[in-house]
């Protein structure tokens, strides 16, 4: 059953738990009618047209202008550790929660105590036993997000995002699923996506491998999770593998297929571009060069410092064949007539990886680089060292050798069939394949599914409306409900949780009169409530009686 519930509320510490949930909240996307409506935007327009490369890119676009990163921990209310504990202590012990779970004490290494993580996202504000629920989002409550203050657009959290990603890559832009994988850590979730030389997502954007190496902030901030933390899930269309669970059910091929796909991914040779790249990243180091420039004939001399500040307002970058554009565009006054003492020309560097083809796994390359280095001569090995790490990250992932693979049949989806299609086959697959069954669960499928998780969820995840309505007298939050526009956020007979109609301001009328059962059930537990859902949806507590409209089609009469 918590398996199941679990599926419904999608929080991060539910997956984290039962790691099967990550792929469910993909097939629920894939299966939901927002994403295949995408197809028909004018923005993806000749999309066939395109390579499978260019086709993310173009997504990448949509998704930006589309949805915010939701970094409110507060959205989806809070519950408290030690009644979490509780509930997964039959599958996972407090140590081993608490040693990958940013909710439950996690720190992560040195780089994130300097950079104080847990206040950077706001987890300082939940040291006592209160924590955020911190939910992911289906597409339907993604798009939500639009109805409530302070938001324009759409929105979501990193799994949440990590979800829509991997749901339009195979939508939209067609990319088979054998080709995406998912990666979750205990503060982050990607995905990888083997086209072309490999791809990224991060939260609304993606980065490709030249990307990576760049040296850009913005792609430092990308390659924090997989820099610093330990790889907990890497989910994929054949099965999973986790970092606890000694059992794995992802295909033991395809995951070594993936390791090394990552890793080479993950790993370039030294060249120019790349030392450039790699100075642009480390700015102190920009003060042991200098960049020489023809002017008028005669050789000028400028800090290479001075050069990498004038790259935040051109096109032109000091890496790429464009450097002498922009130090075209720099005023003479910034050059010096002479070589600057104690300072090493970057442009010698040209020659000297022209001559002299690296592998800095190997020790003689690794001096004869160092031996370059005669500004910092001291630091020389230290500074090598510190490339080696840019040019090559070894991701920690779960290891394969400790696991058993009980492989899974793969959910063999493929981009030409049609929703319809892809429907007819996941039901088909729900007498035996979990991850299937629990697809319909987190996409709120109640013409499909058993409403005992949904309700359960319903009656015991939602204090969102309980804290919004603390101030309400029974009638006043019986007002507040009818006075929502009776609409659904969700198509069919798919249904919203009671947070996500307060949050979002609207709902069909069993799903108002789920929100009003489960305020009602808190603040007065001994009473009965019955709830009748037959084209209206009727509930009866105590005194209070309410009727509103349901378009939902579901005939059903519950005691709760």
């Amino acid at each position: 059953m918590e398996l199941y519930t679990s599926a419904v509320t999608l929080s991060d510490m539910e997956i984290f738990v039962f790691p099967e949930l990550l792929y469910s909240l993909v097939l629920a996307n894939i299966m939901s009618p927002r994403i295949w409506a995408w197809r028909d935007d004018p923005w993806f327009a000749k999309l066939d047209k395109m390579t499978p490369y260019r086709r993310v890119l173009r997504l990448k676009q949509f998704i930006i202008d589309h949805y915010e990163f939701n970094l409110d921990l507060e959205t989806w209310g809070l519950t408290t550790q030690q009644e979490e504990l509780a509930r997964f202590a039959p599958f996972m012990d407090k140590e081993t929660i608490s040693r990958s779970n940013a909710l439950f004490g996690y720190e992560g290494d040195k780089y994130y105590f300097d950079i104080e993580i847990r206040k950077h996202f706001g987890l300082d504000k939940f040291d006592s036993n209160a924590i955020p629920y911190w939910k992911t989002e289906t597409v339907e409550a993604m798009d939500a997000f639009r109805f409530k203050p302070g938001y324009r657009t759409g929105a979501g959290e990193c799994v949440s995002l990590s979800g829509l990603y991997a749901a339009a890559l195979f939508v939209v832009c067609r990319v088979p699923l054998e080709q995406i994988y998912l990666m979750a850590t205990p503060l982050h979730s990607q995905n990888f996506v083997d086209v072309a030389d490999g791809i990224l997502t991060n939260n609304r954007r993606v980065v490709t491998r030249k990307m990576w190496f760049n040296g850009t902030e913005l792609t430092a901030k990308s390659q924090r999770a997989l820099r610093n933390e330990q790889v907990t899930i890497v989910s994929h269309h054949t099965g999973h593998i986790h970092v606890v669970y000694p059992e794995a059910t992802i295909r033991a091929d395809t995951y070594r297929h993936f390791c090394g796909q990552l890793q080479a991914y993950l790993t370039t040779e030294i060249n120019m571009e790349i030392l450039a790249n790699y100075l642009r990243q480390n700015a102190p180091l920009q003060k042991c060069f200098q960049i020489m420039h023809e002017v008028g004939g005669k050789r000028r001399f400028i800090p290479a410092e001075t050069v990498y500040h004038y790259e935040h307002g051109s096109s032109y970058l000091v890496s790429d064949q464009t450097r002498e554009k922009l130090l075209e565009e720099i005023d003479e006054d910034e050059y010096y007539a002479q070589a600057i003492d104690g300072r090493i020309p970057l442009n010698r560097f040209e020659a000297f990886f022209r001559e002299n083809r690296l592998d800095l796994a190997r020790e003689e390359d690794r001096q004869r680089l160092a031996r370059e280095f005669t500004c910092y001569n001291a630091r020389a090995a230290e500074i090598v060292e510190d490339i080696c790490r840019f040019t090559h990250l070894e991701p920690r992932l779960p290891d394969a050798g400790s696991k058993q693979f009980a492989e899974s049949a793969p959910i063999r989806l493929t981009p030409e069939m049609t929703r319809e299609q892809v429907v007819a086959l996941l039901e088909s697959l729900r007498p035996t394949h979990r991850v299937a069954d629990l697809s319909f669960y987190a996409a709120r499928e109640l013409g499909r599914t058993d409403w005992t998780p949904f309700l359960k969820a319903a009656m015991e995840r939602n204090p969102v409306c309980l804290a919004g309505a603390k101030d309400m007298a029974d009638q006043q939050v019986l007002e507040h409900l009818s006075a929502m526009p009776n609409e659904s956020v969700y198509d069919g007979s798919r249904a919203a949780q009671p947070d996500e109609v307060w949050n979002y301001g609207r709902g069909d009328g069993l799903e108002r009169a789920l929100c009003l059962a489960n305020i009602l059930k808190k603040r007065h537990p001994d009473r009965a409530i019955k709830l009748v859902s037959d084209g209206d949806a009727r509930l009866e507590c105590g005194e209070i009686r309410i009727s509103w409209p349901t378009a939902k089609g579901l005939r059903k009469e519950l005691a709760l």
